[in-house]
């Protein structure tokens, strides 16, 4: 292991003081407690039905809680229909969706874990295939298919792509009906019974949108300079936390810096977020990307941690909670974070569809006295009984297999065995 992971493993546990790691230390937020600061960041799964969870929705999540995880989001859900990018986009805004989240809820909470939900509104990214197809347009012609394409809204008629569909501008009645919407949405997820609620303002959907010039061309209150530009975007942070209840923390997913030739930065961010915090806004989520341009800034490297500065900068400038999220996946780099105090929670992706139970990793890795308390108690049981019963034969050991009462076989220890099937390569 690395000189600096063992490092902060060494001052995680306070050196021999049985000091749990700080990331799997407790958070309260307003009247929400989660377990540990692991927190699963949403991802899309392109497999809602109109909108609406379904079975796979309740594994896909639910493994995440049984793996350890303090706090869980589902990927981003649509505050109405044509807020969509695809058809199989989540959503809520039938009646019908309560009664499915909720029931996804209440399996992560018997499991220990906190839920929440991100709201957004894809804006002019709308109406387009999945990821598999790289978001291409629909067109007239996949209707045939059940696809049929949709007009897109957005602050400016500016395509997402060059030659791409224009989206329809919103106009002052448009922007009333869409605050509209966020509030219904954010009701709904109240009575779904989650515990967060999270507003996407990131990756080029609409309150990005209106935020950055690339997108927002308007000339009237809701663009212009940055002041005017984050009009609606506040508005809706007003709205949703006018509508979540007290008790419950609100999140805010910000691109802190536009992609490629952006025109929005870290700076603006700063301004930004200090009027969200003036509206509640509890914590700010920070990520990257999803606007391109044409000025000087360059491309992001994707480096482990590479938003990291960012989380820092805004938790120290602007005083509030942030979350440190992108390729991070190495335990002891977790921790190494919160213990510098460049975030408040550690967001995980891909690296928990690769390990559902990454969290019970980390937790080995980062020395937590009870890793197995993490997971349901018949889970718990079984592997401590699991470690019980080879305590006693110690790596190395002589042992014997017996066969018969008088055929004891030698056993051959796996690093032995590995040995000969990695052709003598073994990592250290």
């Amino acid at each position: 292991m690395q000189n600096w992971a063992t490092a902060v493993i060494e001052q995680a546990v306070g050196g021999g003081k049985n000091v749990p790691p700080l990331l799997f230390s407790p958070i309260t937020l307003r009247g929400v407690t989660a377990r540990n600061r692991v927190m699963i960041s949403p991802m899309c799964q392109y497999r809602s039905v109109d909108g609406g969870p379904n079975d796979w929705h309740l594994v896909h999540l639910g493994k995440f809680a049984m793996g350890g995880a303090g706090i869980i989001f589902g990927e981003e859900t649509a505050i109405e229909a044509g807020g969509r990018k695809t058809h199989a986009c989540a959503g809520i805004y039938h009646s019908d969706h309560i009664r499915r989240y909720r029931r996804i809820n209440k399996f992560l909470k018997t499991l220990g874990a906190v839920s929440g939900i991100q709201l957004g509104h894809s804006g002019r990214k709308a109406s387009c295939h999945d990821a598999s197809r790289n978001w291409q347009p629909l067109t007239k012609a996949d209707t045939a298919a059940g696809l049929p394409p949709w007009t897109a809204i957005a602050p400016s008629p500016v395509s997402e792509a060059p030659g791409g569909p224009l989206p329809h501008e919103m106009d002052l009645g448009d922007i009333g009906r869409n605050i509209e919407h966020w509030v219904r949405a954010t009701r709904m997820a109240a009575d779904a019974d989650f515990d967060i609620c999270e507003i996407h303002g990131a990756h080029g959907y609409l309150i990005h949108q209106f935020l950055s010039p690339i997108a927002n061309r308007r000339r009237d209150a809701y663009g212009g300079d940055r002041q005017g530009r984050m009009r609606f975007p506040l508005k809706v942070a007003e709205a949703v936390r006018g509508a979540w209840p007290a008790d419950r923390p609100l999140f805010f997913r910000c691109s802190v810096v536009d992609g490629k030739g952006g025109e929005w930065y870290l700076e603006d961010t700063l301004a930004f977020v200090r009027e969200l915090k003036e509206r509640g806004v509890d914590v700010v989520d920070c990520s990257s990307g999803g606007m391109r341009g044409s000025t000087p800034f360059p491309l992001i490297p994707r480096v482990p941690g590479y938003h990291v500065t960012y989380s820092a900068r805004i938790r120290r400038e602007a005083g509030v909670r942030t979350i440190a999220v992108g390729l991070i996946t190495d335990p002891c780099h977790a921790e190494a974070i919160l213990q510098a105090g460049d975030a408040d929670l550690v967001a995980i992706a891909r690296a928990a569809l690769y390990d559902s139970a990454w969290p019970l990793r980390a937790a080995a890795a980062l020395g937590l006295a009870d890793q197995y308390g993490l997971l349901p108690s018949d889970y718990a049981f079984r592997l401590r009984g699991r470690d019980r019963s080879r305590s006693g034969y110690p790596e190395g050991a002589d042992v014997r297999i017996p066969h018969s009462p008088d055929d004891l076989v030698p056993y051959v220890w796996r690093r032995e065995l590995q040995a000969q099937a990695c052709g003598g390569n073994l990592p250290t």
